[in-house]
């Protein structure tokens, strides 16, 4: 089969940075057989993200004109996921900008119910779910911990059963340089803890005041050895929670974040009156072409 394909950096409007995924436009259904054929593409691909357009939702929608509603699927080399925001933000970028759809709002429909993506002077807004975050018990998790990041001084834990993603906060006494610099075992993890509990690790530190830098109110990186990746560069589905944490020990409604992967990416996350979050950010296609599979 012919697919078309595009490798967009989402969360960034500069090409190499941000988190890359590859966008596949599918005119028709794929079936639990062609599940496996996926995960190929995937690991073919050797990003942290393939996704697909598995359907139209409407057999009279087109992806460049009409069409609104699209069906979603998102596969890592290792499985499929329940949510991606980068990946949801890529597809965005690509019917926007190359397929030119003329909508001004798309709406996915996903494993984690419709997702809507709108247009933006200065990007595209993801409208995502919000999942609250609860007091963890370190000695529950000190072994995770402990492997993750040895002796770092932890300042909070949180949990958040919706997404399965554990939220570690350092220590205020850190920086930026330091998150960005520490060395995370992901390695022995699987190992570590394999009941299921957690599928996701936040570290996750308070932001800096502007100066010579730019001022972020938060930093993270984000961690998901359970799903085939080791460290996700830039990760929409996990400020669905940081931004929950985030609202409440600072008491703000709009925040500007950075994750810190050698790649790096920026995101603005507004809570909403309605207990969503609004995620916006940028996105650079930079290739397009044919998928001969």
């Amino acid at each position: 089969m012919k697919l078309p394909i595009f490798i967009a950096d989402a969360f960034t409007t500069r090409a190499f940075l941000g988190n890359p995924a590859a966008v596949c436009l599918l005119e028709n259904g794929i079936s639990d057989v062609q599940d496996q054929e996926n995960e190929k593409i995937s690991k073919e691909l050797s990003f942290t993200k393939t996704v697909l357009f598995p359907r139209k939702v409407h057999s009279e929608d087109t992806f460049s004109k009409e069409g609104s509603c699209f069906g979603l699927r998102w596969f890592t080399p290792a499985s499929e996921v329940p949510l991606c925001g980068h990946a949801t933000l890529a597809s965005a970028a690509v019917l926007f900008h190359k397929i030119k759809n003329v909508n001004s709002t798309l709406t996915f429909v996903t494993l984690s119910g419709e997702l809507k993506a709108r247009r933006a002077e200065d990007g595209i807004i993801l409208d995502f779910p919000l999942y609250p975050t609860y007091p963890q018990d370190f000695h529950e998790v000190e072994d995770l911990i402990k492997t993750a990041i040895g002796d770092t001084l932890v300042q909070d834990i949180r949990y958040s059963p919706d997404t399965r993603k554990l939220l570690v906060r350092l220590s205020d006494t850190y920086d930026r340089s330091f998150l960005e610099n520490l060395k995370v075992n992901t390695g022995n993890l699987l190992q570590v803890e394999n009941t299921g509990k957690v599928k996701g690790l936040i570290l996750t530190l308070k932001g800096e005041p502007g100066g010579q830098t730019q001022a972020f109110d938060f930093y993270s990186r984000y961690f998901s050895p359970w799903f085939g990746v080791a460290e996700d560069p830039v990760t929409g589905s996990a400020h669905t929670v940081l931004g929950s944490y985030w609202s409440q020990q600072l008491g703000k409604k709009e925040m500007r974040a950075f994750q810190c992967s050698r790649r790096g990416g920026e995101l603005e996350v507004s809570l909403r009156p309605d207990g969503r979050v609004d995620i916006r950010g940028g996105a650079a296609v930079v290739v397009e072409g044919t998928l001969t599979a």
